[in-house]
């Protein structure tokens, strides 16, 4: 018994830890000096942006996530989450000055500087920096580690630090509209990842065992039904062709984004060739690879790379429950094709086919059981997955109306998911406010000059609605004839 008036001691509250989840795990595994997990995004604001203010939003809105106060931990017994005892909020949110006129191109290189330094494994795994001059206002650059949330997550948990008012009052809440999706689609998709997900260590098992022995893959997709035929069809792709392309990785990152297009142009396209705003989008960008491609001395004729696409496995409006819940599939980027509406036809069809398959969640159950695998295994099944295509492709459609963050307007804003294993080209577009916004980020080694990719991304989207909007275009065009025409039109 202590005595009368003695002071009780304090118990120290005991700090919280979480067990990981496997594919958060599978995705805090993948580190690699030539390609960090990091999402990467830029806001830029048309004021000044306080930094005081930054932080007061950071704290309210940012940390009332519990998860972005703790760090990740990894250890043989499995991946965790753990409080930050020492978790310091000046850390995380620093103030940063561009060099010389502080324009676009100084941007670019700081935001390059950033996608390629890794994130201090003793700390939560995320940063921001604010930019106080730029273009007469300011940016902020952020980094968030893959294994806190997948890309579409993240977007949304930058997208709740704003509001739809630069002096907010409690109707200034975002129109959550753009959230929605069709309903049997997310029912479809939910049902199979309960259904599947579940059997990524058999199905990796049994892919790892193909891979070395291919007279295993007629009795799985004898035996195996649906999943097993998803897996045989992505183990039984060809690696994507040799190109510039792909390469030896560095360690170092550049970045460059295009002027923004009209969403309503783009889905004046999409109507007249009876296909999605993102097939035009991502029938644009392969068009500004063929032609940069070309101009650097490789042959693309006739060439057809992928790009891993992320697919949503969850309703949108629980994206801000954090943890990754996607899956990938492989999409075709016709580089070959210099006609560009065969161009779009083929990415529409790529992406028909797609929809209609398992691969997403079958992508999903293997990063599940990449999370609990032997490294040895890991790096195996990873680069055997990243060999099968050239980009990272992502496109997520934001809201269409203009935001504000700590009083400022936000103008545009950008982001980057990491690549995977040997990859070393990502592809990011963002829709916002009525503007479509396209990004690149890539190897150093391989693409050095970004800009150069981004700038025809714009005069490729411009050849779509031409020849869109003619309304007779000749379908039998070949690509000689296609380009020509282009040629005489520039």
């Amino acid at each position: 018994m202590p005595k009368q008036g003695a002071v009780k001691p304090v118990r120290k509250r005991a700090r919280r830890k979480e067990a990981m989840s496997r594919v958060d795990t599978a995705w805090l595994r993948m580190e690699r000096p030539t390609n960090p997990m990091m999402i990467t995004g830029v806001l830029m604001f048309a004021e000044p942006m306080a930094l005081a203010k930054l932080k007061s939003v950071i704290e309210h809105r940012f940390l009332d996530y519990a998860r972005f106060r703790q760090k990740a931990v990894d250890a043989a017994a499995g991946a965790s989450w753990q409080d930050d005892e020492h978790f310091d909020l000046d850390w995380h949110v620093q103030l940063a000055a561009l060099p010389g006129r502080a324009d676009k191109k100084a941007l670019e290189r700081f935001v390059s500087q950033l996608a390629s330094s890794p994130l201090d494994k003793s700390r939560p795994l995320w940063q921001f920096h604010l930019v106080e001059k730029y273009e007469g206002g300011s940016a902020l650059v952020a980094r968030i580690h893959h294994s806190y949330a997948d890309g579409i997550a993240l977007v949304q948990v930058l997208l709740s630090l704003t509001d739809t008012k630069a002096v907010p009052d409690k109707r200034s809440e975002l129109d959550k509209a753009w959230l929605k999706q069709d309903g049997a689609e997310v029912a479809r998709r939910v049902g199979a990842v309960a259904r599947y997900s579940k059997l990524g260590g058999k199905v990796l098992e049994k892919g790892m065992e193909m891979y070395r022995d291919p007279t295993l893959a007629a009795m799985l997709a004898k035996e195996g039904g649906e999943i097993a035929r998803e897996l045989l069809h992505a183990l039984s792709l060809p690696d994507d062709p040799p190109s510039m392309l792909r390469g030896k990785l560095g360690v170092s990152k550049r970045v460059a984004w295009a002027p923004p297009l009209d969403l309503e142009e783009v889905k004046a396209v999409g109507r007249a060739c009876d296909c999605t705003v993102n097939d035009v989008l991502m029938a644009a960008a392969a068009g500004a690879l063929r032609d940069y491609m070309r101009e650097r001395g490789d042959d693309v004729d006739g060439m057809t790379l992928r790009a891993t696409v992320p697919v949503n496995l969850r309703p949108l409006e629980h994206a801000r429950k954090l943890g990754n819940h996607f899956g990938l599939v492989f999409l075709d980027l016709p580089v070959g094709e210099g006609n560009p509406i065969r161009r779009l036809e083929h990415v529409a069809e790529c992406m028909n086919q797609l929809k209609n398959s398992r691969q997403a969640i079958v992508a999903f159950g293997l990063l599940a059981a990449l999370g609990m695998a032997p490294a040895a295994v890991q790096g195996v099944a990873l680069e055997l997955f990243s060999r099968k295509a050239s980009a990272v492709a992502t496109n997520v459609p934001g809201p269409q109306q203009p935001l504000y963050m700590a009083g400022c307007t936000l103008r545009e804003m950008m982001f980057w998911v990491p690549q995977t294993g040997s990859i070393g080209i990502g592809i990011s577009i963002l829709s916002y406010n009525g503007r479509v916004h396209f990004g690149l980020i890539a190897d150093a080694k391989l693409i050095p000059d970004p800009d150069a990719v981004i700038r025809r991304f714009g005069a490729e989207f411009d050849k779509l609605l031409y020849l869109s909007l003619m309304g007779d275009w000749d379908r039998s065009m070949d690509s000689v004839s296609a380009e020509a025409l282009m040629a005489d039109i520039g």
